[in-house]
């Protein structure tokens, strides 16, 4: 389909500059721009692309003021990152759009299906399922017994969701990820060997979450593991038994949060930090890349980093020491020679 400018305007509420009917019919990278495309502009570090850019309409943001000729039309917005991911989002909609319940599919007898909600064929719903309206559930999805799935909500290939799990509003779950799988609970037996803990607990994840491919969410051993409204978890995450992560909280890929944690609202957690179980850690905390969270922090807003992490400002004397340590060994080394000279000297 195509669309003109003055079309994309009216849906971002910007202003045109250059040819209002001129159209696109496709999305591209202001680098590598074509004839009917639509691109963007949100880094000043790329600016020196549009200037030659072959792209038919470019978003940009309202303070921009071109130092040379663009000869592509220019929409101008508050932010144009965000304009631009409105659009995305509308564009992915209808590209991947799913309609009816296709077959086959396994529907139980005692499951229910909301208003306008679309299965893609190999979708297993087991007994007494419920799932929203509006819903979008792709190939190869497996839904447990007595799972509760909410509105709006979109279910990527291959995803399973065992039983009694609850899935908010509008939250997106990505290729793979498995929701209730069992916690890694077990007893040791007198003999070395292990007993298996019972994992009868469920995953709450509520509203406007969204959850990476290939992530795993354990189920609690008792009462629920919780993905509270808004978290953002990437792939390759893996979420134990009864932990807690809180309203839009982010966490990065190959993140393993252990059993019983509780993470606060607004939390950055980068790329393969480790926490171990029965840690609070409190609102509004960022976690460093790498860093290994043994103990409780429970102070809001502060930085931590490092393995074992410290607060920020401890965090980089112990690097600072840590770089002086090769220095420090060197000038001990001499010193034991003085030392041993000196020694020889007294006769001792």
């Amino acid at each position: 389909m195509e669309y003109s400018a003055h079309q994309i305007a009216s849906l971002i509420n910007g202003e045109i500059i250059g040819d209002p009917q001129v159209t696109v019919n496709n999305l591209s990278k202001i680098e590598e721009g074509a004839p009917g495309t639509l691109s963007f502009l949100g880094n000043p570090k790329y600016e020196d692309y549009i200037y030659n850019t072959l792209a038919s309409v470019v978003i940009v943001n309202k303070d921009f003021i071109p130092k040379n000729q663009v000869e592509a039309t220019l929409i101008k917005v508050d932010d144009a990152y965000k304009a631009f991911a409105k659009l995305l989002e509308a564009y992915n909609t209808k590209t991947n759009g799913l309609h009816g319940i296709e077959q086959p599919c396994h529907i139980a007898p005692t499951a229910t299906i909301g208003n306008n909600s679309a299965l893609a064929a190999f979708v297993y719903v087991s007994h007494r399922a419920k799932i929203g309206k509006n819903c979008k559930i792709y190939s190869n999805v497996s839904i447990g017994n007595d799972v509760i799935i909410g509105n709006d909500v979109i279910i990527h290939p291959g995803v399973k969701i065992y039983q009694k799990c609850v899935i908010g509003d509008r939250t997106i779950i990505h290729s793979n990820a498995v929701i209730g799988s069992d916690g890694f609970g077990f007893t040791k037996n007198d003999d070395g060997s292990y007993a298996k803990v019972a994992q009868i607990g469920n995953v709450v994840i509520e509203e406007d979450v969204e959850i990476g491919a290939n992530t795993t969410i354990d189920s609690a051993t008792l009462g629920s593991t919780y993905i509270r409204k808004g978290a953002k978890l990437d792939n390759l995450i893996q979420i134990a038994h009864n932990v807690d992560i809180g309203e839009y909280t982010a966490i990065a890929a190959q993140v393993g949060i252990s059993g019983s944690t509780k993470i606060g609202k607004r939390c950055t957690i980068a790329g393969q930090v480790g926490i171990v179980g029965h840690v609070e850690i409190a609102d509004d905390i960022t976690i460093g890349a790498q860093s290994g969270v043994t103990r409780s922090f429970t102070t809001p807003g502060i930085t931590i980093l490092g393995g074992p992490a410290y607060e920020l400002n401890e965090s980089k004397k112990i690097f600072i020491a840590t770089r002086r340590l090769p220095d420090m060994m060197d000038k001990l080394r001499l010193l034991e020679k003085e030392m041993k000279e000196l020694k020889a000297q007294l006769g001792k």
